[in-house]
Formats: structure tokens, C-alpha cells, sequence
């Protein structure tokens, strides 16, 4: 299985709550229509929660840098089905009309994203 890891930072301007509300409801019905062309196997979103546990974690770590908004990942069954998903025109309309709509809600300038391999340590 290969995951893209995707943490996200809002764009500027914009509230938290306006942030993974947009994303919620209008940006996840877009990948998942998407989902068929680009060959993606799951999508989660992990949303930013705030805790009164954020001080503990942030002074834990010794920063004190704002964290992400959330998260996103996409799963794939291989890296040749990665690659597939734009292999096709309407794989790589997908990814263009994914881009478009994620410039209203992240700043992409500070949303790194990577391929992962998953090694489960813990859990079935």
C-alpha cells in the first residue's frame, strides 16, 4: 500500500473552522468523484483539533510552531497504480481540478505532501 501524506496549512486570512469546513464539505465530494480516474483506494482527512492538551505538546516538543490544520491521505494499492492515476487525460484532469480547488483553501507554499510505505508496528 503507498500513502500520500499531505498536512495542511489554511490559506491566510482564513479561520480554522473555515478551513476544514471547506474542506470538509466541498473539496472531499471533489476527490471523491475524482477518486475512480486517479485509481485512489481510501481517502481520510485528519482534522486539527483544539485541545487543552495543545500547550503540553507544543512546550514537549520544544517549539512553539503553529500546527497543521490537518492532514490528508490517499491510498493506493501500488506505486504503478500511482502512477497510473495520471496516465490518462481524465487522471490528469482530475489532479488539475484537485490543484484548482485546493488554491482557495491551503497555502500550498507551507503544505509539504510525500509518498509513504506503511510498516504497522501496532495493530492488526
Amino acid at each position: 500500500m503507498i500513502k500520500l501524506i499531505y498536512p495542511l496549512h489554511r490559506k491566510p486570512g482564513m479561520t480554522r473552522e473555515e478551513f476544514q469546513r471547506y474542506w470538509r464539505e466541498v473539496h472531499a465530494p471533489l476527490v471523491a468523484g475524482h477518486a475512480k480516474a486517479m485509481r485512489i483506494r481510501r481517502y481520510i482527512q485528519s482534522h486539527t483539533l483544539t485541545t487543552p492538551f495543545d500547550a503540553t505538546y507544543v512546550a514537549r516538543q520544544g517549539g512553539t510552531t503553529e500546527p497543521y490544520d490537518g492532514v490528508a491521505e490517499l491510498w493506493w494499492d501500488s506505486t504503478e497504480d500511482y502512477r497510473a492515476a495520471t496516465a490518462t487525460d481524465e487522471g490528469r484532469a482530475a489532479v488539475r481540478a484537485l490543484l484548482e480547488d485546493e488554491r482557495n483553501f491551503i497555502d500550498l507554499s507551507r503544505s509539504p505532501l510525500w509518498l509513504s510505505e506503511e510498516h504497522v508496528v501496532v495493530g492488526p
